[in-house]
């Protein structure tokens, strides 16, 4: 069995029983650390990427995020699952062009979500998205086929919170193809539940970042079986330059004192090990 396909395997068990947290990396740096601390995978951040790029989220062409994915996927040994935004193309043949594409990289797993980027109609037709969806199953069945395909629907993300509508969507992606399925946004326990609920015996994915007072215990109480974390540790990260930096700027220094050490990132890059 090649690496890919048992970082493959070992995804597809992982969404299996029990609830696992899987920390968006932004940059092969983070993925190789987010490794060495002993997660069982990791995720990509399209926000994270985007912005280490001084462009918004959704501001990053395919090309470069398939070249993003490829030094992910080589900088860690875990599992990487891709967030592939709207599969960078409208129609069900364009997201399937681009999935095949996609599951060259190496990943393990990768997303679809049901947002246009328009404001004034924010989510794909329903039918639209349920094709799209189908079309990433059928390019992930001839290609690689173990890889484990999320559906994510944006609505609670793009000013449409509507939860029925949501669960219709979600329940879709399933009969569609979708081996995970994932509502970025809701926030509360109910919420949660109701979406668990409805797509069961699928898995769900949370996003910590929009109820963080939640742990790993309490969501898997309530039947989720993966959490991400989406942008929020690149967020995290800019956070602390940025607090830093003000102080910089008003002649103080003692903000620095909380970085990394030098030796820590020597030593954790110095062999440049990743995927075997």
């Amino acid at each position: 069995m090649t690496s890919t396909a048992r970082k493959r395997a070992a995804f597809r068990r992982l969404h299996e029983t029990g609830c696992f947290v899987m920390p968006n990396a932004w940059d092969p740096g983070s993925a190789r650390y987010l490794g060495e601390l002993g997660f069982a995978a990791i995720a990509s951040s399209s926000a994270g990427l985007a912005f280490t790029l001084a462009r918004p989220d959704n501001g990053v062409d395919r090309d470069a995020v398939l070249a993003h994915l490829e030094a992910l996927v080589s900088a860690t040994q875990l599992p990487v699952n891709a967030d592939f935004e709207g599969g960078y193309a409208v129609e069900p043949a364009g997201v399937a062009e681009n999935v095949e594409l996609c599951v060259a990289t190496g990943v393990a797993g990768l997303s679809i979500e049901d947002s246009t980027g328009d404001p004034a109609s924010p989510l794909f037709d329903f039918e639209l998205a349920v094709a799209r969806i189908r079309a990433a199953r059928e390019a992930i069945d001839r290609t690689g086929p173990d890889l484990v395909l999320t559906g994510r629907s944006e609505g609670f993300l793009v000013g449409r919170p509507d939860l029925d509508e949501t669960i219709r969507r979600l329940r879709a992606y399933r009969e569609a193809g979708a081996d995970c399925l994932f509502a970025p946004g809701i926030s509360t326990p109910a919420q949660i539940r109701a979406v668990v609920e409805a797509v069961a015996p699928a898995p769900v994915n949370l996003l910590a970042s929009s109820i963080p007072a939640i742990t790993r215990d309490e969501a898997e109480a309530v039947g989720v079986r993966r959490i991400s974390v989406g942008g929020a540790l690149a967020r995290v990260g800019w956070g602390a330059v940025a607090r830093s930096a003000r102080e910089l700027l008003d002649g103080r220094f003692a903000g620095l004192a909380e970085a990394m050490p030098h030796k820590t990132l020597n030593e954790l890059f110095r062999d440049g090990r990743g995927s075997e």
